[in-house]
């Protein structure tokens, strides 16, 4: 049994880092979307670079690029001292700072399933909705956003379940400030630090179950979309 003070710091933490996943899901699926139809469709001779910078978080560090969020982010850099004369508070350890930094991370888990989606769209479809007198949002409206949302869906529980599971870049750029930065995965090395292990078991199980939900999610759509193959 725990302490009533363990059990509301656990809670806080938890809200804490479903606030910061459900957010960052929100805005990525804003900036992914029309991201991905671009790299989907687009021939530009910049597409390569665009489509490295968009990948980069899958195989850099997040130490590394936690680093470099940290300069980016602290008041003597141009970008975090323009936050401070607008907003009054720093983006360095704060839930916006974090925020900024779990959407960079997570791009990718959002951009490549919803751009493999959109290429996987039969290009007779979008023809034949052209030649039906469709302009370009209808078209992408009624026909290309429902062709693709298993992509779509699939982005989205990845970069809810990745920004859930962040430590390095959140650990660099956020602290472990209690009901502002200290996510599940903060307060699981805090406790880890401080040798409480059965404490950090508790929240190692919380971690574990989110996991799982969406490990099944994602076979739940999967045997759906085999089916309607099928």
């Amino acid at each position: 049994m725990f302490s009533d003070l363990f059990a509301n710091e656990i809670w806080l933490a938890t809200l804490l880092t479903l606030k910061l996943a459900i957010t960052t899901t929100l805005i990525l699926l804003v900036i992914s979307i029309p991201l991905g139809w671009w790299l989907s469709q687009s021939n530009n001779r910049f597409k390569p670079v665009i489509e490295a910078c968009v990948t980069l978080p899958l195989v850099l560090p997040p130490t590394v690029l936690g680093f470099y969020l940290l300069v980016l982010f602290s008041p003597q850099h141009p970008v975090g001292s323009a936050w401070v004369s607008v907003f009054d508070s720093t983006l360095v350890f704060s839930f916006y700072g974090l925020l900024f930094g779990s959407i960079l991370y997570s791009l990718p888990f959002m951009v490549q399933p919803i751009r493999d989606a959109f290429v996987k769209i039969d290009r007779d479809l979008l023809d034949a909705s052209r030649t039906l007198g469709a302009n370009r949002i209808q078209t992408f409206k009624w026909l290309i956003l429902p062709l693709s949302k298993h992509g779509i869906t699939t982005g989205c529980i990845l970069a809810f379940a990745h920004t859930i599971g962040e430590f390095g870049v959140v650990l660099l750029i956020g602290g472990n400030i209690e009901s502002e930065t200290r996510v599940l995965s903060i307060l699981l090395y805090d406790l880890i630090e401080t040798n409480q292990m059965e404490a950090a078991n508790q929240v190692a199980t919380v971690l574990v179950c989110f996991a799982f939900v969406v490990l099944l999610c994602l076979s739940v759509l999967r045997k759906r979309e085999n089916t309607k193959v099928l």
